[in-house]
C-alpha cells in the first residue's frame, strides 16, 4: 500500500508541473505487471491523439519472443510512428509517477529513436 501511495504522490507532483497542449501534447505511460500502455493526450481539449500498448493489434503477434523491456521498446516505436503520422513531432514526457528506469526508460528511448522530440 505504501508503494502505491508514493507513486500517487509522485504522479500528482509531476502533473502539477507539466501539461500537454495542442502543439506539444503529453506522452503518458502506464505500467502494469504484465503490460505497458502509452498515450498522447492534448490536455487543452481533453482528447487522446494516439494510443499504443502491448495489447495493440499491430503488436499482438510480435511480442511472444520478447521480454517485457523488449515489448516496451516496440510500444515506444509504435507510439512514435503513430504521432508522426498525425504530424505530432514534439511531446512532453509524463512518466506517471513511475521511476525513469527499466521499461519506462526503454519506451522513452525507443520513442526518441523513432523520431519523437522530448
Amino acid at each position: 500500500m505504501a508503494k502505491l501511495d508514493g507513486r500517487e504522490r509522485r504522479k500528482a507532483r509531476i502533473r502539477k508541473k507539466i501539461s500537454g497542449s495542442g502543439e506539444r501534447p503529453r506522452l503518458t505511460v502506464f505500467r502494469s505487471a504484465r503490460h505497458i500502455y502509452a498515450q498522447v493526450v492534448d490536455d487543452s481539449s481533453g482528447g487522446t491523439l494516439a494510443a499504443a500498448s502491448t495489447l495493440s493489434p499491430d503488436l499482438r503477434g510480435t511480442l511472444e519472443a520478447d521480454d517485457k523491456t523488449g515489448a516496451a521498446k516496440k510500444v515506444g516505436a509504435l507510439i512514435a510512428k503513430m504521432c508522426l503520422e498525425r504530424k505530432v513531432g514534439k511531446v512532453v514526457f509524463d512518466r506517471n509517477g513511475f521511476l525513469y528506469h527499466g521499461r519506462v526508460k526503454a519506451l522513452a528511448e525507443a520513442a526518441r529513436e523513432a523520431g519523437l522530440d522530448f
